[in-house]
């Protein structure tokens, strides 16, 4: 059973910078494509990035383009998603999936971790 679990969420002040990190068991996350979610308070869950099975392709939402890259790490089978620049507006819950499908879309995403809290405050 493939498992997901997120770190690295915390809080930091506009402009500042944090590094996510999704650790992956059950499978390696180099067979799965990789990606990131994040949900705000009253808001529906919104697409951040993605990261092909064999890191040859990333998606990432207009929102997030040029300040936030994800990387993989094969040995330690983890992904990263690396946040620079952050807005208050990056402030929700983020989470990992993975699946079979480099899609932007939540549903074809097989698993989930369980969430990390980013706060960007002013």
């Amino acid at each position: 059973q493939v498992q997901l679990v997120e770190s690295g969420g915390e809080l930091v002040y506009t402009g500042g910078s944090l590094r996510l990190s999704c650790a992956a068991s059950g499978l390696p996350s180099s067979s799965l494509n990789m990606g990131w979610f994040r949900q705000a308070p009253a808001k529906e869950r919104e697409f951040v990035a993605v990261l092909s099975r064999r890191s040859r392709s990333t998606l990432y939402a207009n929102s997030v383009k040029g300040r936030f890259t994800l990387s993989r790490d094969n040995a330690e089978n983890t992904v990263w998603l690396q946040m620079n620049n952050l807005k208050p507006e990056d402030t929700a819950v983020y989470y990992c999936a993975a699946g079979g499908s480099f899609s932007a879309n939540s549903r074809l995403y097989e698993y989930w971790g369980q969430g990390t809290q980013v706060t960007v405050s002013s």
